[in-house]
């Protein structure tokens, strides 16, 4: 299917998490299964909704009790406060002619960003920090532990972080991971870049506001932050 439903436009977060991944079913297959790779949205939010199936609890819930709250990610929400949106970073684009950047607000979800009724978007629809973000990362690099407490089941770990799509398909993705078996992360919307890589056991969290940088030169700068970190702390298992 494409990247959202009829539901989910203009931005992401209109309905329910529910009402959003029953609009799924009602979209046609693009290509059949294991003949392609495409990003999905969708098939992220699918496995958020039968988590609140599962677990009898909201999807955020579920999230906050099991995950942010024991990583310490107090900072990670869907809703930030009114005090962490003077906080917030801006997001810029490059002007049509190239020869500056202009301001852009988050097109996906809807504005007030704190407003509580805006549906949660387990695709992409957490605001976060950097320090947050390491310490989710470390917790995958242990194998599912984070100072001592184990969060995820190593097989679990495993199953996320190797890749599923198949000898077929070139791109090797996990569930929520791009991977090659070895280095695994995913890429945000904006440019934010998560790096997990086991053989040198290290952690990198890039984090930056460029709508559009796919097809300019920014995104060169993502490889060279991955070089300088690897230069100053990357060591060999």
């Amino acid at each position: 299917m494409s990247f959202r439903s009829d539901m989910e436009t203009p931005t992401l977060d209109l309905e329910t998490l529910a009402a959003r991944v029953r609009s799924y079913a009602a979209m046609p297959l693009e290509f059949q299964p294991d003949t392609k790779y495409q990003y999905s949205n969708a098939g992220i939010n699918t496995a958020g909704r039968l988590i609140e199936v599962v677990s009898g609890m909201p999807y955020e819930q579920f999230l906050d009790q099991r995950l942010l709250q024991p990583l310490g990610m107090t900072e990670t929400t869907f809703w930030p406060t009114p005090a962490q949106l003077t906080r917030l970073a801006k997001s810029y684009r490059a002007t049509k002619d190239k020869s500056d950047i202009e301001e852009t607000p988050i097109d996906q979800l809807r504005y007030p960003l704190d407003d509580r009724t805006r549906g949660p978007v387990p695709a992409g629809g957490l605001f976060s920090t950097a320090a947050d973000m390491g310490r989710f990362g470390q917790m995958i690099l242990n194998g599912g532990t984070f100072t001592g407490r184990r969060l995820l089941s190593e097989a679990a770990v495993r199953e996320m972080t190797r890749k599923q799509t198949g000898e077929s398909i070139d791109q090797g993705y996990g569930y929520g991971f791009h991977t090659n078996n070895v280095n695994f992360g995913h890429v945000g919307h904006y440019g934010t870049n998560l790096s997990i890589d086991s053989i040198h056991g290290m952690v990198t969290v890039y984090m930056v506001q460029n709508a559009g940088w796919r097809n300019e030169d920014g995104a060169k700068i993502h490889p060279a932050f991955h070089q300088a970190a690897m230069d100053a702390f990357g060591k060999a298992k």
